[in-house]
Order: structure tokens, then C-alpha cells, then sequence
């Protein structure tokens, strides 16, 4: 059988990383890819950990190659998930975990239109602006660059299967894992308390359960700097 794929998105500093890794610690059976990037190492990251940290020239050897399921350039850095995790998963008998960007899962939809893409978004502007600066890894300019770049993302919702606003992480870790756990059922009747929780749970997350409350936070970013360049 096909490996599902699930395509996990968010602006930077949403929460992603944490609630991926969380994901990976309670359901069995996931593959994770490790996406390769040109950008340096931050903090305590470790290369095949967090990152391939590579070279320019190398990552554009592997996309001449057509190493790369999809690949972009952010912020003047590229970042690619190779296809061999791909393989890697349905040798395995696994499913696959892909954490990547609004571009990244647009190429990734085109190429598996049966990939599950679940969107992460912060509950408003002024939340994910607190979790940037809390993070003090960037200057203040590169903090605005991300809120500029993040409220252009969101504008993206309605690509995505699913939404989860991640405004209580453990509420949040309870809803992705839910939705991992209810797509795996392939459609079939729930038949556990446990199943059909996790249906429940996840079928409040689906993009047309979640409109009015993507418009609330899209309202929060309509009042952002004037020179966002929209």
C-alpha cells in the first residue's frame, strides 16, 4: 500500500517544529523528512537532526539531478525534501510526514494530488509577533519580514485540507494527532470511543468548519505595517 503523506505548513513561529515533534512521539508508524537547506545551522541544531545543511552548489546539483520532491528558495536560502524519503516510507510499510512551506506543499499537491495538507496558524498577529521576538533569534527587521511573509501565507488557507489554530498547545498536539489517526481509517466507520473522538476532533478542523476562524485572524494581520509592499 501507498505511504499517506501529510503535508504539515505554518508560518515561522507557529509552532510547527514543537507540535511535529510531538506528533512523531504518540503516533506509530510516521516517517519524518528531514528537509535539506543551504541556510547556516542555528543554535544547538545539528545536521540530519533538524536539517541536511548543505551548500549552495550542492543543493543545486541535487535539483539538476531531480533528487528533490519539491524544492524553494525562502528568504534568500533553498529548502527541498528529497524523494528518497518517499521510498523509504512505503519500504517501511510507514506513513510520511512532510514539513514544509506554503510553496513547497503547492508542488507537493501537484505531484501527490492524494496528500493530506493540514495548515498551523497562530491565533492572531500579535501572538505570532510575541513568539518571534521570544525566540531572539532574529533583528527586528528580519521579525517583520516573517509577519509580512506570514500574513501572505495565510492567505493560502483554502489550499489546505485541514486547519489547526494553535492557541493551546496541548489542545493542539490532541487535534493533529486526531486527524492523523482519522485519516489513516481510509474512510472506513469509526469503531472505538477512541476513533470516533478522533473523527470528531478532526472533522472540526476541516477547512470548511474553520472559515470564520481564519477570518478572525486574518483580520488581525489587516492592520500590520502599511509597508508590507500589499
Amino acid at each position: 500500500m501507498k505511504p499517506l503523506v501529510f503535508i504539515i505548513s505554518a508560518p515561522s513561529g507557529s509552532g510547527k517544529s514543537t507540535l511535529v515533534n510531538e506528533l512523531l512521539k504518540l503516533v506509530a508508524g510516521l516517517n519524518f523528512s528531514i528537509s535539506y537547506t543551504t541556510r547556516a545551522p542555528r543554535g544547538s541544531e545539528q545536521n540530519g537532526k533538524q536539517y541536511f545543511f548543505v551548500s549552495r552548489d550542492e543543493f543545486e546539483k541535487m535539483i539538476r539531478a531531480d533528487e528533490f520532491l519539491e524544492h524553494a528558495e525562502v528568504f534568500g536560502n533553498y529548502y527541498g525534501t528529497a524523494r528518497r524519503f518517499l521510498s523509504e516510507a512505503e519500504q517501511e510499510n510507514h506513513d510520511l510526514v512532510l514539513d514544509i512551506d506554503v510553496q513547497g506543499a503547492e508542488q507537493i499537491k501537484k505531484k501527490l494530488p492524494d496528500a493530506v495538507s493540514i495548515f498551523i496558524l497562530p491565533p492572531d498577529r500579535q501572538t505570532l509577533e510575541r513568539r518571534l521576538r521570544r525566540r531572539s533569534e532574529d533583528a527586528g527587521s528580519v521579525i517583520h519580514r516573517r509577519l509580512v511573509t506570514a500574513k501572505r501565507e495565510i492567505k493560502n488557507y483554502s489550499k489546505y485540507d485541514y486547519i489547526l489554530v494553535n492557541d493551546q498547545l496541548e489542545k493542539s498536539i490532541e487535534d493533529l494527532t486526531a486527524i492523523v489517526r482519522s485519516v489513516r481509517l481510509h474512510g472506513s466507520v469509526p469503531r472505538t470511543g477512541e476513533e470516533v473522538k478522533n473523527t470528531k476532533l478532526a472533522e472540526q478542523c476541516r477547512l470548511e468548519n474553520m472559515r470564520d476562524r481564519i477570518q478572525g485572524i486574518l483580520d488581525s494581520f489587516a492592520s500590520s505595517d502599511p509597508d508590507d509592499g500589499e
